[in-house]
C-alpha cells in the first residue's frame, strides 16, 4: 500500500486517483476548487465517464479516496505525489507550464521528508528537468522528479488505467524506479510492460504516440476527401488496408476530424517544440492543417448543397468530440455551430451528455432539446458530428415525417448507403457517394 497525493482533480487526476485507490492505496486528491472538493466529498463525480462512478463511490465508503485544497496536509502524508495539472495550450500553441511550474514550486517549501514526485500531464520534453529545478530551488530535502505519462482514451479511461497496454516511467532514479514498479505492479499482473527510459524519452513517448494516431485519422480523412472526388468507396479502402497487419484496423474510420484534450494540444505542442529546436515536423504541421480544414467539411457539403444557408434550420445531433464522454474541448460540432450561426442559419442540438458545458459557451444562440428526435421538428436536415450509440439505429420513420424533406449529412459515417436508398432520404458522409434517396 502506498501513500498517494494527486494534484489536480481534473479528467487525468480524478480517473489516477480513484484507480489507485482500487488497487489499496490511500490517495488523496486535491484541488484548489472548494466548491469541486466539497461535491466530491459529498459523493458527485464532477466529470462524465464510464464506471467512474462506481469505483469512485466505493473507494470513498472505504475511506481510501479523500479530498482536500491542503496541499501542504496532504504532502506531508504521503510518499508520492502526482501533478495532474492542466498544461492549456498558449497562442503560439506551446504547452502552458505555470500551473505545474507553480506547484512544483510550493512543493520545495513544504516537503519535509523524501518525495516522488510525478508528472503525469502531457508535458513538452524536458519539463521534468524544470520541474526539479523549481523544486529544489527552495527544497531542504532530497526528492525525485518522475516522467509517467498517461494513455487514457476519454469513454475507456478506467479499463485504460485498470489495464494498460504498458506503463511508461522516465527516471534515472533506482530509488524512484522501485518505488513506482511497486505502485504498478497489480496493474499489469498479466505481463504487459512496465517500460523504464530517462525523462525525456518518457515525456516525448506521450507526444510521439498522439502525434502518430492523428496522423493516421488525419490520413484516412484525406483518402475519404479523394474517395469522394474520384468515386471509390472509403469503406472499402479502410478494410482493405486495415486488414494489413502493419496497418491496423484501429484509428482508420473517416469523419470530420479530431478534437478532445489530447490530439489538438499535443500535436501543437510538438510541433512549437520541434520549432524550438530549430525542427520543423513537416508531416505533423500538415496534420494540423488538414484537421482544421476537416472538421468544417459538412459545412462545405451543406453550402455546395443549398448554396445559402440565410434562414436555414438544421438539427445538429452530437457535440461532444467523440461518444461516452461530456469533454467539447475542439469538438468539431463548436466549429460546425460557429460557421452555421455565421451564415445565418439556425441550430437545434442534442446530446446525451455534452449540452450544459455547451450551452456555457453559447447560452440561447442555438437551441437545446431533451430527445434526439425533438430536434428534427421542421428542420431543413439532420446533421450528425458525434457517433453516440443512441444514433445508430434511428426511428427513420419519425426522422423522414419530423424534417422538411428527409435529408442527413451525416460527419461520421453511421448509416448504410443501401438503406439510405431504400428509405428514400438524401444521404451525404464522408468520403462515399451520395444517396440521392
Amino acid at each position: 500500500m502506498k501513500k498517494i497525493a494527486v494534484v489536480g482533480s481534473g479528467y487525468v487526476g480524478l480517473v489516477t486517483g480513484t484507480c489507485f485507490a482500487e488497487t489499496g492505496n490511500e490517495v488523496i486528491c486535491v484541488d484548489i476548487d472548494t466548491n469541486k472538493v466539497a461535491k466530491m466529498q459529498n459523493g458527485e463525480v464532477p466529470i462524465y465517464e464510464p464506471h467512474l462512478d462506481v469505483i469512485f463511490e466505493r473507494n470513498i465508503r472505504q475511506n481510501r479516496l479523500t479530498f482536500s485544497t491542503d496541499l501542504k496536509a496532504a504532502v506531508d502524508a504521503s510518499e508520492i505525489i502526482f501533478l495532474a495539472l492542466p498544461t492549456p495550450p498558449g497562442e503560439d500553441g506551446s504547452a502552458d507550464l505555470s500551473y505545474i511550474l507553480g506547484v512544483a514550486d510550493e512543493l520545495g517549501k513544504i516537503m519535509t521528508d523524501y518525495k516522488v514526485i510525478v508528472d503525469k500531464s502531457t508535458v513538452p520534453v524536458g519539463t521534468a528537468e524544470k520541474v526539479h529545478a523549481a523544486i529544489a530551488k527552495n527544497a531542504s530535502v532530497d526528492f525525485d522528479v518522475v516522467s509517467n505519462p498517461e494513455f487514457l482514451r476519454e469513454g475507456f479511461a478506467v479499463d485504460d488505467f485498470l489495464k494498460p497496454d504498458r506503463v511508461v516511467i522516465g527516471t534515472q532514479s533506482d530509488r524512484a524506479k522501485t518505488i513506482m514498479k511497486e505502485l504498478y505492479k497489480p496493474f499489469v499482473r498479466q505481463g504487459n510492460p512496465i517500460l523504464f527510459m530517462d525523462e525525456k524519452s518518457a515525456e516525448l513517448t506521450k507526444y510521439a504516440a498522439n502525434s502518430f494516431l492523428a496522423t493516421k485519422i488525419t490520413f484516412m480523412n484525406e483518402i475519404a476527401n479523394f474517395c469522394e472526388l474520384v468515386g471509390a468507396d472509403v469503406d472499402a479502402v479502410r478494410i482493405g488496408i486495415g486488414s494489413d497487419t502493419r496497418i491496423g484496423k484501429r484509428f482508420l474510420f473517416p469523419g470530420i476530424g479530431y478534437g478532445g484534450s489530447c490530439f489538438p494540444k499535443d500535436v501543437q505542442a510538438l510541433v512549437k517544440s520541434g520549432n524550438e529546436a530549430d525542427y520543423k515536423f513537416e508531416i505533423i504541421d500538415a496534420v494540423l492543417r488538414v484537421n482544421n480544414v476537416q472538421k468544417l467539411r459538412l459545412v462545405d457539403k451543406l453550402n455546395n448543397h443549398y448554396g445559402d444557408l440565410s434562414g436555414k434550420s438544421f438539427a445538429l445531433w452530437g457535440l461532444a468530440f467523440k461518444p461516452d464522454t461530456d469533454d467539447i474541448r475542439e469538438a468539431p460540432a463548436l466549429y460546425i455551430i460557429d460557421a452555421l450561426l455565421a451564415a445565418g442559419a439556425k441550430v437545434t442540438a442534442y446530446d446525451p451528455e455534452a449540452m450544459d458545458n455547451v450551452k456555457a459557451i453559447y447560452g440561447d444562440k442555438i437551441e437545446f432539446v431533451s430527445n434526439q428526435y425533438d430536434a428534427l421538428e421542421n428542420k431543413d436536415a439532420l446533421l450528425i458530428a458525434t457517433e453516440w450509440g443512441a444514433f445508430r439505429n434511428p426511428n427513420f420513420d419519425k426522422v423522414k415525417a419530423a424534417l422538411i424533406s428527409p435529408k442527413i449529412f451525416d460527419g461520421r459515417n453511421l448509416f448504410d448507403l443501401e438503406e439510405m436508398q431504400n428509405k428514400g432520404i438524401y444521404y451525404e458522409s464522408i468520403g462515399r457517394e451520395t444517396v440521392i434517396g
